[in-house]
């Protein structure tokens, strides 16, 4: 893959200033806003005008400019040619889709995807009469062994939730090209590491919610892609984030914009920890997955695909068997060593942990599960940044002991 610097990218344009010259940008916090010629509004109703066409601004569930100023940043970031910030992860998982799709039409999904997203796919796309199949991200083959007259995209996760497992984007965007399908990709869990639009995909989706932010304070979510595309999206008649109503908080953009500074920075350290936990874990024998081992399966893959210098990301797994045995490596980590929370999410400074099976991916049939991977005992670790990390090696392998896993 050529180099490239998503940090490089966005400092480049993060010139927002604040209406008095701040170092900060402002919040514009209005719902609504003037036009100084009433013969404007009309135009800005016909898709005429608009912030990308005069910097005219109507309302802020269509666009507001601190919203919108995090959009380009995000797009910068991204290495497209624009963004949509959403309300959430999964508003602009949904929005995406819907937009691309209509009654009748056909996805071939991961089959290694989030439960939230799974559940979209598999009980609620159907009652539109969207219809789903389910494919091996890290085998194109069985993506396009997938693909019928009905087919009108490819969708997956950068990396498997929870399994980790590894989507060749590259051949899953030959194969989108081949059969003029889109390919739409999630990457929650490697923002920066990897960059999607570089490898193939046509549209890239986040939770902002994660990595992004860093903080779990905020839900948000973005869509990026084309130009035209999100003008699809957010046109006022028939844009499914227009329509839906997924609307970003300015206050909520402000806050993200004023993190994306030092994501990069949080990127390399989850990686550089992830990495010496997952190192060690291995040492001891336990049945730890993480893509920067030689031992991942596709470790090969994700050295091809991923941005250089910013590690393998924040997330690794450790598989007790049984969910038990999983609960008690839990209560062991969190009450007796402090190493890290019970919590669902990902992407935050402390580390959080939680069984998948019974949590995450609990929309997803024990069937489907078992055909993903997904362990009864599989502990989702997402590595935080703080404390010693000799320290913490040290608290994870008594936890592991006391648990009876070494």
């Amino acid at each position: 893959m050529q180099e490239y610097s998503p940090e490089q990218a966005l400092w480049e344009i993060r010139r927002e200033f604040g209406e008095h010259g701040g170092v900060a940008p402002s919040i514009s916090r209005s719902s609504t806003f003037t036009v100084m010629d009433p013969n404007i509004m009309p135009d800005i109703f016909k898709g005429v005008r608009g912030p990308h066409k005069g910097g005219y601004f109507l309302y802020s569930r269509h666009f507001n400019p601190t919203v919108e100023t995090l959009s380009r940043e995000i797009a910068a970031m991204d290495n497209t040619e624009a963004a949509v910030s959403t309300a959430s992860g999964m508003s602009a998982i949904a929005c995406t889709l819907m937009q691309l799709c209509k009654q009748g039409d056909h996805i071939v999904s991961s089959n290694t995807v989030y439960g939230g997203t799974h559940a979209l796919f598999d009980q609620l796309f159907p009652e539109m009469g969207i219809t789903t199949t389910f494919a091996d991200p890290g085998d194109p083959q069985t993506f396009e062994e997938a693909i019928n007259p009905q087919t009108r995209v490819l969708y997956t996760e950068t990396v498997g939730n929870p399994t980790l497992r590894i989507a060749d984007i590259p051949a899953l965007a030959e194969i989108a090209r081949r059969h003029n399908l889109k390919l739409v990709v999630d990457n929650t869990f490697t923002p920066m590491l990897i960059t999607p639009s570089l490898l193939g995909a046509d549209v890239v989706v986040y939770s902002l919610t994660k990595f992004v932010n860093g903080a779990s304070d905020v839900i948000a979510g973005a869509i990026c892609g084309t130009e035209a595309f999100m003008l699809e999206l957010m046109d006022l008649h028939k844009g499914r984030a227009m329509l839906l109503g997924p609307t970003m908080d300015a206050r909520v953009a402000f806050d993200i914009q004023q993190r994306l500074p030092h994501l990069a920075t949080r990127m390399k350290e989850h990686s550089r920890r992830a990495l010496a936990i997952a190192q060690h874990l291995e040492n001891l024998k336990l049945k730890v997955n993480y893509p920067g081992l030689p031992s991942h399966p596709q470790h090969k893959l994700i050295d091809a695909i991923s941005n250089k210098g910013y590690g393998y990301g924040g997330i690794l797994t450790i598989d007790c068997g049984t969910s038990d045995l999983a609960n008690v490596m839990l209560s062991n980590l969190q009450n007796k060593e402090r190493f890290g929370l019970i919590a669902v999410s990902l992407g935050y400074f402390d580390t959080l942990m939680s069984v998948s099976s019974a949590s995450t991916s609990s929309e997803i049939s024990d069937e489907d599960q078992k055909k993903m991977g997904l362990s009864p005992g599989l502990i989702r670790l997402s590595i935080g940044i703080t404390g010693d990390l000799d320290a913490r090696l040290e608290q994870i392998e008594r936890a592991a002991k006391e648990a009876g896993l070494v």
